[in-house]
């Protein structure tokens, strides 16, 4: 499902939910979202621009939150990315959410492209 963030530095982008939890859990006891949004589209290009300059403009810089279910907006749209990141998310270290951001920014690059 493709929903806008409304509250925190994020809000008004767009993303995509990833994993949902509905009860809750022991370390977050609401509802909550693990969302993957834009938070810097690609630039335009421009005929008469190099090839170094075109990948840099054409790249796409990804976000990944947990966010509240109270904090998104649900829009009509769907995108099911949960089965693209099967097992490849995971938040519980720096490293391992760069690897994510990583791996989202590689797919969102490919959908654009």
């Amino acid at each position: 499902r493709v929903v806008i963030v409304v509250a925190g530095r994020m809000a008004g982008k767009k993303a995509v939910i990833i994993q949902s939890n509905e009860s809750g859990n022991k370390e977050r006891q609401y509802s909550h979202c693990v969302v993957a949004g834009v938070e810097k589209p690609p630039l335009k290009v421009k005929k008469g621009m190099s090839k170094k300059k075109e990948k840099f403009r054409t790249r796409v810089r990804p976000f990944i939150k947990v966010l509240n279910h109270n904090h998104v907006l649900p829009t009509r749209y769907n995108l099911d990315m949960g089965s693209e990141f099967k097992g490849q998310i995971s938040l519980s270290d720096a490293t391992k959410k760069a690897e994510s951001r990583k791996t989202v920014r590689t797919v969102f690059q490919d959908r654009h492209r």
